[in-house]
């Protein structure tokens, strides 16, 4: 059976075809700013993105009839359990009012339910960015206005987890793994028993990384938001954009910092130090989230083809559980995998309310 798997990002839109696990092949179709200046918000690009998909496929010599199912990337939903979800009415109404924000992912849902509806197949989302498998007393913060948010690489979280999961013989669920997803943006969580029950990353708490700050002290953070030194919007850039190894290495390159290492810049050691130092404390604390109870530490990720950090964490953390590295991402392939274990009865599809 093909699926067709679609993943829009900022300036571009993903698309991949599979025979069941094999991937027949996959396209970056690009969208310059000008392809995109005229529409006011995300789902105004829904169809200019959609014509761009469909002549893709059709320059491939592609019907939408070929398929057995649509499968796009999961935008900025409700909070809900992880898993593959139908794409229904709600969902398209929720990203299309924007209830979590803009984000070029807000159109997996719709265009894969546009594409797949007009040959009458299903369309699907798997583990989207709000998946909330949290405990209560993960969120709880010390101010009771605020709550630790669960805003991570589900997607990417997961596949990994499945995988190892398979390569020890059992199911995601019956094993507690600590995944540390290392990219421009971080976020270390530990799976328990097949559920994200805590985690950090996104822009609000964890190590920082080559372009976030990462938790910060509070009690400067809030000296220097009000300081008069940046405005609100640079503030919000610097935590979320130009943070991290930017702010002080002026790069958002791991690669390049690690030849500046090389090449004697000690500044540049001293951050790097200072990142896998952050990333292995994460790790570590989780050892507590799991009562020690760890089968697996696992380092994913583009930064995690780096060895000089990969070996530098593993140093650190491998007191607690074997490290084992799956690099890179492999978000169009999660994607096809979620659809087919629903279309293999694998499990259920499930119902976004």
């Amino acid at each position: 059976m093909k699926i067709l798997v679609i993943n829009p990002g900022g300036t571009s839109t993903k698309v991949s075809v599979f025979e069941d696990k094999d991937e027949l092949f996959k396209l970056s179709l690009s969208h310059t700013a000008e392809d995109l200046k005229d529409f006011h918000t995300v789902f105004d690009e829904f169809e200019f993105r959609k014509n761009i998909v469909l002549t893709a496929l059709k320059d491939k010599g592609l019907s939408i009839k070929d398929f057995g199912c649509v499968v796009g990337r999961g935008g900025l939903l409700k909070e809900i359990q992880g898993g593959t979800y139908h794409v229904n009415h709600i969902m398209i109404d929720d990203v299309k009012n924007a209830i979590r924000g803009e984000h070029a992912s807000n159109l997996g849902c719709v265009l894969a339910k546009s594409i797949a509806d007009e040959v009458n197949i299903p369309s699907f989302i798997v583990d989207p960015v709000s998946v909330d498998e949290f405990e209560d007393m993960s969120k709880i913060t010390g101010i009771s206005d605020l709550t630790y948010p669960s805003w991570l690489h589900s997607l990417n979280h997961k596949a990994v987890c499945r995988l190892m999961a398979k390569r020890m013989g059992g199911k995601y669920s019956d094993f507690n793994f600590i995944v540390a997803h290392l990219g421009s943006g971080i976020s270390v969580v530990p799976h328990k028993k097949g559920k994200m029950v805590d985690g950090s990353g996104g822009r609000c708490n964890g190590p920082f990384s080559p372009e976030r700050s990462g938790g910060l002290p509070a009690y400067p953070l809030i000296q220097l938001c009000y300081s008069g030194k940046y405005t609100y919007k640079e503030m919000v850039s610097k935590v979320s954009s130009i943070g991290g190894m930017y702010d002080y290495l002026g790069t958002k390159d791991t690669r390049e910092i690690e030849e500046r290492i090389n090449n004697g810049d000690e500044k540049a050691k001293l951050v790097m130090d200072a990142f896998i130092y952050q990333v292995s404390k994460e790790i570590a604390q989780y050892g507590a989230t799991l009562c020690g109870k760890v089968d697996k530490i696992i380092l994913t990720g583009g930064i995690a083809n780096s060895k000089l950090i990969t070996e530098a964490v593993k140093e650190r953390v491998g007191y607690l559980a074997p490290v084992e590295i799956i690099a890179g991402e492999a978000e169009m392939e999660a994607l096809a995998l979620g659809a087919l274990r629903v279309l293999n009865g694998e499990e259920e599809a499930k119902e976004y309310k």
